[in-house]
């Protein structure tokens, strides 16, 4: 607990805090027929999702829209007297930093227990489990189809191959999806190999980190990298679109499910929590809930390419069956949050900016 709380302060930092909300915040309110929402999905097709929720409930679902970062502050900042009901974000090291903050509450639900895999939540601590993972994505590898030989770089491991010098791109290495990846790493092979590996990826870089996953896919694209990172949603996007110019970066890059004779392939989620100071507690179960039925998994897979954490529900995305089957890393995201810690450490040693 010690460690964790003097790193704490490194991790808030490196992840950059932003205080404003990026939208007009709603007035929130305490009834049984009334959710606030604290969301950092900023997708558009979420819009069906939460007007389906409300048709089928009667509960109105009032809305505050902000990154990460900024719904974290106005938790702190609001503290005992917070509305917020549900708490959505994005990625397993912000699910982490949240929980450590105390800005969940566990809660018992058998319909969440029995339908949401339990490495895709936090770890039971005998009241339940504190959140819940409700869409999945990858981190894929693609490179430049003509200029990189793919078996250089089907693994992760190998993206730090002196062979690959001066080919790979990455956004920053600070980023939550770098971390979440990082933490992986650690899990499941220990410090020292997983800082040899960042080490080596500091010095194969094309240029400095920077950029969001869609600037590394057209970065390859283009040739000013050779290979890179990104998450399975971005580069879904991109084969959805009918513009010109992002179907011809899809014909430049091919796709690398990485580790598939070993680990595989590193997987994140988005997910949800019920607030620590919920007013409208049962209302916030029963959406969460929600989330986890048939209907909404398929929300998630096809309004933002994500794919749906219940087992038995099958995609109708086109893009991301195209994408095809894989294996996939088996490691609990609750374990890959929490070793966001040692990550930091890692990328602060070998000055992976």
């Amino acid at each position: 607990m010690l460690l964790t709380k003097k790193y704490l302060l490194a991790i808030v930092s490196a992840f950059g805090l932003t205080i404003g909300l990026t939208a007009a915040s709603p007035a929130l309110s305490q009834s049984s027929q009334v959710l606030n929402l604290y969301s950092a999905r900023h997708y558009q097709t979420d819009e069906a999702l939460y007007a389906e929720f409300t048709k089928q409930t009667g509960i109105k679902i009032n809305r505050i829209e902000a990154d990460d970062n900024a719904l974290l502050e106005r938790l702190r900042s609001e503290g005992k007297n917070s509305l917020a009901d549900v708490i959505l974000l994005v990625d397993a090291a912000r699910l982490w930093r949240a929980e450590i903050e105390g800005f969940f509450q566990p809660i018992q639900s058998k319909v969440l227990d029995t339908r949401i895999p339990k490495n895709f939540r936090s770890n039971d601590i005998g009241q339940g489990s504190q959140w819940f993972g409700f869409s999945s994505r990858a981190r894929v590898i693609v490179y430049n189809k003509a200029s990189m030989n793919p078996k250089d770089v089907d693994t992760y491991e190998k993206l730090a191959d002196p062979v690959n010098k001066g080919k790979v791109c990455t956004r920053s290495g600070s980023h939550p999806y770098m971390l979440s990846l990082i933490g992986a790493m650690y899990e499941r092979q220990g410090e020292a190999k997983t800082e040899a590996w960042a080490k080596g990826m500091v010095a194969n870089m094309a240029r400095a980190p920077k950029g969001g996953d869609t600037d590394q896919i057209k970065g390859v694209a283009s040739g000013e990298c050779g290979v890179a990172l990104t998450n399975s949603y971005y580069l879904a996007r991109l084969m959805r679109s009918t513009k010109p110019a992002d179907m011809q970066v899809v014909e430049k890059i091919g796709l690398i499910w990485p580790n598939q004779a070993t680990s595989g392939v590193h997987m994140n989620i988005a997910g949800g929590a019920v607030a620590s100071y919920a007013p409208n507690k049962a209302a916030a179960i029963k959406f969460l809930e929600y989330l986890a039925s048939d209907s909404a998994q398929q929300y998630f897979a096809n309004g933002n390419n994500e794919w749906p954490v219940v087992k038995s529900v099958k995609t109708t995305n086109e893009a991301l069956n195209k994408l095809g089957n894989f294996k996939q890393e088996n490691i609990s995201i609750a374990s890959i949050g929490k070793n966001q810690i040692y990550a930091q450490k890692i990328l602060d040693r070998v000055s992976y900016k």
